[in-house]
């Protein structure tokens, strides 16, 4: 599989060259741009499915789900965890833009598996001020999408919460496993 890492990292590419990993992008988008047709749909996802998902950068939740644009919401962060900020964001997804169904993802092999709230102490002592957030790490993947499932279902401002399921990624293999909410 070719990704972009095998493209020049910043120091020994884009730099040489005068600019930044950002001016790589914005180039790709001037290109992506020149040949975009607006495809005419609006916000509202065609699937009403709302995907909450790990950031990591090996998941390609389109290709992994078989979606297209404007199929789904897609709402990532470090480790998938169901935040506050997450259940604003499904709120909204729900009550302003028809969607019906969540899905969780989580994945093997997170980096919340190996850090801990300590991460969290380590940086207030570096930087002088303790971060509003939780690392939220995890040791039980599986254990973590079932906490998830269960910030989602319970909660007061999501209207839709009787679909609502978990799975556990293989970055190895590609393959979702579903998570049992019991």
């Amino acid at each position: 599989m070719t990704t972009s890492a095998s493209v020049p990292t910043e120091s020994e590419g884009a730099i040489a060259h005068g600019g930044t990993v950002t001016d790589r992008l914005v180039e790709a988008n001037a290109q992506y741009a020149a040949a975009f047709t607006d495809p005419g749909m609006d916000a509202h996802p065609v699937l009403q499915v709302a995907v909450v998902a790990c950031m990591d950068a090996r998941l390609d939740l389109h290709k992994a789900l078989g979606l297209q644009l404007g199929d789904c919401h897609t709402i990532r962060n470090a480790g998938g965890v169901v935040t506050d900020d997450v259940i604003r964001s499904l709120t909204i997804s729900q009550r302003a833009l028809g969607t019906r169904s969540v899905v969780l993802i989580h994945h093997t092999g997170c980096g919340l598996e190996s850090l801990t709230e300590e991460f969290r102490h380590d940086l207030e002592m570096e930087v002088g001020q303790r971060p509003a957030w939780a690392v939220e790490a995890f040791r039980d993947v599986e254990q973590d999408v079932r906490q998830s499932m269960q910030r989602v279902r319970t909660s007061p401002f999501l209207l839709h919460t009787d679909d609502v399921r978990g799975f556990v990624f293989d970055v190895k293999s590609g393959l979702l496993r579903e998570i049992d909410p019991a």
